[in-house]
């Protein structure tokens, strides 16, 4: 009996402390950021030992077709040598900046795009993220929903039973992110928006759940970018001091929504670039579909599911578009047009054929970009 109960107790001290590891490790890690994507599906990698050999003056061959022994020591001392004098180690990087306007803060990479979009892909499957849009032509990157894990409150039956039961806990919060890449005079701006749905119980004894739209957190799309900096070659330092550092532009937007009789129409008091930075990230921050801009011609593509027309929207509910890979109907595509005006820019919603749309829900489209913008 008494080695029954010895067995029983050395089992419990063993979960007990696979627990406590993972609960340590876990509180090891300063960040507040800890995601875990709704859908499972790990990107196929490299081994890291089959990209790190060619690098390694050991194992690469002569040149030529044979050698002796002392001139192959010769040669890979002079490898080894050249090798240690461009370290891929915690490179010093200059190459990035913080930009900020109001609350907006972007990041610029003196690359192009077809370099930076794909290891900013790989940053989110890195993070904990599954992708549900791969836009390269449009430069859009979206997530599926995902579970910040780190808010799960660290009670003492949480760090007891969190490696075993992690599954029941949950922290009532899921996040998707969008990142934007635009292309601007030969270097990258990446943007980063979220949305939020946050769990709320219902009913007279909250037995119900219904989950509901959380206002967008500006500190989480700057932590973002700061990881994203780090991911991309910068120490975490110096990401932190470039996103806390980024100046605020004091001045605040001034816009005006105007009804005419050939179209709605909204004017903000600013140059076309700052509008057309605001008018790209209202629209990220709105959900609406962005198939494809053209800055040149001050036109964005977008698709919108306009819910006020009355017509009943076949979508799938908050839980089925996390687990389900069913794409919801195909919404209608309008053109979102710019256009610099004495120092301020018109902002109007175009139909299919080009032409100016005068609809009740190009009105509504701008009343959208209006409440992100201000």
């Amino acid at each position: 009996m008494n080695q029954r109960h010895a067995a029983a107790s050395a089992l419990m001290a063993l979960a007990l402390l696979a627990g406590c590891s993972d609960v340590n490790e876990f509180l090891g890690n300063e960040d507040s950021v800890d995601y875990k994507s709704t859908r499972r599906g790990e990107p196929l990698s490299i081994p890291p030992d089959l990209t790190q050999a060619s690098s390694d003056p050991r194992y690469r061959a002569p040149s030529s077709g044979s050698t002796t022994f002392s001139e192959y020591q010769q040669q890979g001392q002079q490898q080894v040598a050249s090798s240690s004098q461009t370290s891929n180690v915690l490179p010093q990087r200059d190459d990035m900046r913080v930009e900020r306007d109001g609350d907006l803060r972007w990041l610029v990479v003196d690359r192009a795009p077809e370099d930076v979009f794909p290891k900013v892909v790989d940053f989110w499957t890195d993070t904990g993220f599954s992708v549900a849009t791969n836009d390269p032509k449009a430069g859009l990157i979206v997530t599926n929903w995902a579970e910040n894990r780190a808010k799960i409150p660290e009670s003492w039956l949480r760090q007891a039973l969190g490696a075993v039961l992690d599954s029941v806990w949950d922290s009532g919060e899921r996040e998707k992110f969008r990142t934007r890449l635009e292309r601007v005079n030969g270097r990258t701006e990446i943007y980063i928006s979220h949305e939020q749905m946050l769990e709320k119980r219902v009913g007279a004894d909250e037995g119900q759940v219904q989950w509901e739209h959380g206002k967008e957190d500006p500190g989480l799309n700057a932590a973002m970018l700061a990881r994203l900096m780090v991911y991309l070659g910068t120490d975490v330092d110096s990401a932190r001091k470039l996103v806390a550092q980024a100046e605020a532009s004091p001045q605040s937007p001034v816009i005006q929504q105007d009804v005419r009789a050939d179209g709605a129409m909204l004017i903000v008091d600013e140059s076309f670039d700052r509008a057309w930075r605001r008018v790209g990230v209202a629209l990220d921050s709105g959900g609406f579909a962005v198939d494809d801009r053209d800055r040149s011609a001050g036109d964005y593509f977008v698709r919108y599911v306009d819910t006020d027309t009355g017509a009943q929207q076949e979508e799938p509910g908050f839980f089925s578009r996390m687990f389900s890979g069913d794409k919801p109907a195909q919404a209608t595509q309008y053109r979102v047009h710019l256009s610099e005006s004495g120092g301020q820019t018109q902002v109007t919603v175009l139909n299919a054929n080009g032409q100016r749309d005068s609809s009740s829900t190009a009105q509504r489209m701008l009343g959208v970009l209006k409440d992100k913008m201000l």
